[in-house]
């Protein structure tokens, strides 16, 4: 049949063409592999395989799916950067001076990278590559980061984004059996960035998913980031080992829980903690404004912003730990601006202050928390962390007749209730020295109600703030406006650590606390608070309540306090 007649004549022109001294453009094909494999500098088992697979590629039949297959297979085999490596920068003052230029503060990230520079200049090759996690809240410059790290040491930059990957082969690839197989991101990204040492981001690297029939991507990520397996890593579609343990590993999430512990332990993390409004302010002022107002089509001289109207901005229209929404309302004011300037009769500049600003961007979305007026009996100031950063809360506690009933109102978690109740054992405890007599809590209900009621609050940080508001409804003492604290409280009144100190005392300072309590065994978390914060705050450490209640209650008014407790135990 025709089938047969065609293959009967190609191979009496295969035969032919042997006569003649000319080669089949099969054998063409295999000649220009085999220069290809001699060319890339494979390791010698690597090139091995590889010529197998061009003798195998030479015996083919020119109407065999296996060209395909194996043509596929040499040429990833040959693109791939065996001995390709780009050379590192290892000026500090060049690397630290594009660090700056890129990104305001984040002086924890900056400082590993220079510190890896200054050993890689000492010490070479020997210094592995380090594998970093970027941890912190969205839109602080974690995948921004990997960029101009890249950029400072002088390597190409690849990025890879992992969330929502399914699959153990998207990490490893498909094995050759499997028809339209092809190697994992891993190997495609170094293959991308042309040089086997490039900075390699995995982003958003805790919202990796996994699938009962897929496998986990997590697992399969375990022998990337670790130093003692990297070095001879292997694709399924490739089978042979490539060497990873040149690549600069940057992974960055939002949340560090999700991570499984395994892989989370092959990781050096470095929080990225939300920017301080003086940090957003200068990041507006130096990066924002001039890269909205090139975008625009807008000068300097043309749109003209106050630091005022910029710091209302970043308190009224954006609430968030990074600058996402600060750079889209800083668009949106541009905008409003390039219509007026395009229209008939434009003004030759705008300047925009902070009264003025209600007309470009509309009425102000949020609003923050504030000190206190004025000095008042069974409120307390706290602190607290938040999603996008730290706020300020008051805490209300209101002592009226009753059964000896403790009512907790706010959407208090479990581990907050247990805190108002340790504040009251505590205040039980001390009921003669606060001048109650015996029997006095048995007939009195206590109310403490935490505001913003439709917002979940919990944790042990607001120990000592509920039992100093307690103690003032209780004794009739007032509490200092100015005054803010953060500390767990026990049964015997001792101050335990808690965390996010940063976020809390930011907030308590731009709300114009100028007094702020601490627990003093987080007097090692002073160093990381900005200079700001330290500067413009007495920060006082304190070891119990005792302490606390002589900084935060105001000195009795002796008459006015002993004719309140006369009247709650009269009533």
């Amino acid at each position: 049949d025709k089938q047969q007649r065609e293959y009967y004549l190609r191979e009496q022109l295969r035969a032919i063409q042997k006569e003649l001294g000319e080669g089949s453009a099969e054998a063409a094909v295999a000649t220009e592999m085999r220069q290809k494999v001699e060319d890339a500098q494979m390791p010698e088992e690597v090139k091995a395989k590889a010529l197998v697979q061009v003798e195998r590629l030479e015996q083919q039949h020119p109407f065999s799916p296996e060209i395909g297959v194996i043509r596929g297979y040499l040429e990833w085999l040959t693109e791939l950067p065996w001995a390709v490596e780009t050379e590192d920068r290892l000026d500090l003052a060049a690397a630290a001076e594009v660090l700056d230029a890129d990104h305001y503060g984040l002086e924890k990230v900056k400082e590993r990278i220079l510190e890896f520079i200054a050993v890689r200049k000492l010490a070479g090759d020997r210094l592995r590559a380090p594998i970093l996690c970027f941890v912190g809240p969205p839109g602080v410059g974690k995948t921004s980061l990997g960029r101009s790290i890249a950029r400072a040491i002088g390597r190409n930059y690849v990025r890879m984004s992992l969330g929502g990957v399914r699959d153990e082969a998207e990490i490893r690839g498909h094995r050759r059996t499997y028809v339209g197989a092809m190697p994992g991101r891993v190997i495609k990204a170094v293959r991308d960035a042309k040089s086997r040492n490039p900075v390699l981001v995995f982003d958003e690297i805790d919202k990796v998913g996994s699938d009962t029939f897929r496998g986990d991507p997590s697992s399969a990520l375990l022998e990337v980031l670790d130093p003692e397996q990297n070095t001879t890593f292997s694709d399924h579609y490739l089978e042979v080992p490539f060497d990873l343990s040149k690549v600069i590993f940057i992974t960055t999430a939002n949340l560090l829980e999700p991570i499984p512990p395994a892989l989370r332990d092959r990781m050096e993390v470095i929080e990225v903690s939300g920017y301080t409004e003086v940090e957003k302010l200068a990041i507006a002022r130096q990066f924002l404004l001039p890269k909205a107002l090139d975008g625009h089509g807008l000068t300097a001289d043309q749109l003209q912003v106050t630091d005022e109207a910029l710091r209302r901005m970043i308190r009224e229209f954006t609430e968030e730990s990074g600058v996402r929404n600060l750079e889209r309302e800083i668009g949106s004011l541009c905008r409003k601006v390039a219509r007026r300037l395009a229209g008939d009769d434009p003004p030759t500049s705008i300047d925009v202050d902070a009264p003025g600003l209600d007309g470009f961007l509309g009425v102000p979305r949020y609003e923050f928390g504030l000190a206190e007026e004025q000095d008042e009996v069974g409120v307390a100031t706290g602190a607290a962390v938040t999603s996008v950063g730290g706020d300020l809360l008051s805490i209300e506690t209101i002592v009226m007749e009753g059964k000896g009933d403790l009512v907790l109102t706010g959407q208090l978690g479990d581990v907050m209730q247990e805190s108002a109740r340790a504040a009251l054992s505590y205040a039980r405890s001390r009921a003669i020295a606060y001048g109650l007599e015996p029997g006095f809590f048995d007939r009195r209900n206590i109310h403490v109600h935490i505001p913003a009621g439709a917002i979940p609050k919990d944790g042990p940080s607001a120990g000592i703030t509920m039992a100093t508001a307690l103690v003032s409804a209780l004794t009739g003492r007032k509490v200092r406006k100015d005054v803010a604290m953060t500390g767990e409280i026990t049964l015997r009144g001792k101050v335990l650590p808690v965390g996010g100190l940063r976020e809390k005392t930011v907030a308590a300072h731009r709300g114009g606390i100028k007094t702020f309590l601490l627990p003093r065994r987080n007097a090692k978390d002073l160093s990381e608070l900005p200079i700001v914060v330290r500067e413009g705050m007495e920060l006082i450490q304190v070891d119990n309540l005792d302490e606390v209640l002589a900084v935060a209650l105001v000195p009795a008014n002796t008459e006015e306090a002993e004719a309140r407790t006369r009247s709650l135990q009269v009533a």
